[in-house]
């Protein structure tokens, strides 16, 4: 596989779009088709990004000559888009959450596994320059053992451009599974530590006025394999300019001989060391790769961490929204 032919299936929120145009632009990967049955969402893709779309359907396009599919359709169509292309022998890389559903997780597992075929995710975070620092710092022990874990991870509501299907019952499949899964396989990557264990989860409405059956606000307490705490806020709560606040993705990694923060807006990292009057700043780092390169490579040369990664940080992520869930109904 010189090149990496690859079959978009569904538009439906804009962040297949950053998937489209890094593909458009590769060297080792082309867009052999694109397929979405809404019209609207595929008008919108032809004028947003020239997208050409194919007459053919999903299941023509799975049996002929293409290598992966990109998913992008409904959080909760994915899992069985992203099923039907595994059993056709077909590589994926999608959008966050790949899937709403457990159940559809195993079986996506066990056909990555049983195949020898990759399932990719958009978890942009782990890329970004002030976090590879933070990796370095971390894994330096300059700051010592990992004792406690905070992010914040809200969002805007921003009902005048937020997909209608967000509203649709059994589309979303929950806040924090929608938005917390980054802010996991952050703090995995980060601490090389897993998700030891649930302490509580709530979901509930505050934000989204138009639908008070959409459980807009979110926050969890969890444990680390080492018994680190991590606590978490992923709620659309904040208002419209959050992506240029300091609020947005911000993380607080508190320490044996300090504490490490870093967020979304800031590509340096801020250390309060140990005996140090003032903090620190250090500079980020660019990545050598990215989600896309590192899909393609694993799909050439078979290596598992890529597809493990996605399976066990959105195990974590759907783990949690069900204790919510579970929370929510008692």
């Amino acid at each position: 596989m010189n090149v990496c032919r690859i079959l978009f299936y569904g538009f439906r929120h804009g962040h297949v779009y950053g998937l489209y145009k890094r593909v458009m632009a590769s060297e080792d990967a082309a867009v052999a088709a694109c397929v979405e049955e809404d019209a609207t969402a595929r008008a919108e893709a032809e004028a947003a990004l020239g997208a050409v779309f194919s007459d053919k359907s999903y299941e023509e396009w799975l049996s002929g000559d293409i290598d992966a599919v990109a998913v992008g359709g409904a959080y909760g169509d994915r899992g069985a888009a992203i099923i039907r292309a595994l059993e056709a022998g077909k590589h994926v890389i999608a959008d966050k959450p790949i899937c709403t559903d457990l159940a559809e997780l195993e079986r996506i597992e066990t056909l990555a596994r049983e195949k020898g075929l990759q399932v990719a995710c958009m978890l942009d975070l782990r890329y970004l320059p002030q976090m590879l620092a933070a990796k370095r710092v971390l894994k330096s022990g300059r700051l010592g053992e990992v004792r406690n874990v905070s992010f914040n991870g809200q969002h805007c509501i921003d009902y005048a451009h937020r997909p209608a299907w967000y509203f649709e019952k059994g589309k979303h499949g929950g806040t924090i599974n929608d938005l917390a899964i980054h802010g996991i396989d952050l703090v995995r990557m980060l601490t090389g530590m897993e998700f030891a264990a649930i302490d509580a989860a709530r979901v509930w409405n505050a934000y989204a006025v138009r639908h008070p059956e959409f459980k807009d606000a979110a926050t969890f307490m969890a444990r680390l394999s080492n018994g680190a705490g991590v606590l978490a806020d992923v709620s659309y709560s904040a208002p419209s300019q959050v992506f240029s606040m300091p609020t947005y993705w911000e993380f607080r990694i508190w320490c044996e001989r300090g504490l490490l923060t870093m967020c979304y807006t800031d590509s340096a990292v801020t250390i309060y060391e140990e005996g140090s009057a003032d903090p620190i700043r250090i500079e980020g780092e660019e990545a050598a790769e990215n989600w896309l390169s590192e899909f393609l490579c694993a799909a050439k040369n078979g290596d598992r961490s890529v597809t493990e990664n996605v399976i066990r940080s959105t195990k974590t992520a759907l783990l949690i929204q069900k204790a919510a869930d579970k929370e929510k109904q008692g």
